[in-house]
């Protein structure tokens, strides 16, 4: 008897965003050769969400969710057929039509960062300290959607008056 997957996890997405993504990823499919009944692609997102938001080991993932290879898998996945992308561009769509964007702000990445220390400034990070290709490419979609044509503020906003002399 095959075992079932129950979630037990405070999901970060409403059925409402779900409902907007879930056309987006492909329905999993069970081995020819048996197995368990594939996760569900929501609970999968949701870990992969949960992983994404806090920055920890894949190990740490909380009991609740799929496991940790589950969820890996299926973002490597997803990244390698632009399901992800396309789902981060969902979502970002959403938020700055909620208002919820600020597309002025500076998109930061701590590997540009001088090292401390006394560590060469331009030194390239390790393999294990570089970041993910599918991180570089949220990053991508998240620049993308700040090149739109939004208008710039054109005046600088200060509090201290300008000087006439």
């Amino acid at each position: 008897m095959a075992k079932t997957y129950a979630a037990s996890y405070e999901p970060m997405l409403t059925d409402e965003q779900w409902t907007k993504l879930a056309p987006l990823f492909p329905e999993p499919v069970r081995s020819a050769r048996g197995g368990q009944t594939p996760i569900d692609n929501r609970h999968c997102f949701e870990g992969i969400l949960w992983m994404l938001r806090y920055g920890a080991a894949w190990k740490a993932l909380p009991r609740g969710y799929p496991s940790a290879s589950t969820c890996w898998r299926r973002l490597q996945d997803w990244a390698d057929d632009d399901v992800l992308e396309e789902a981060w561009r969902v979502l970002l769509g959403e938020l700055d039509q909620r208002g919820r964007l600020v597309w002025e702000e500076c998109f930061a990445d701590a590997t540009f960062i001088p090292a401390k220390k006394g560590g060469l400034e331009s030194g390239k990070p390790s393999a294990a300290k570089a970041r993910s290709w599918w991180w570089w490419r949220m990053a991508r979609a998240y620049l993308w959607g700040c090149a739109s044509s939004r208008p710039r503020p054109t005046k600088a906003r200060s509090s201290k008056p300008r000087s006439t002399t």
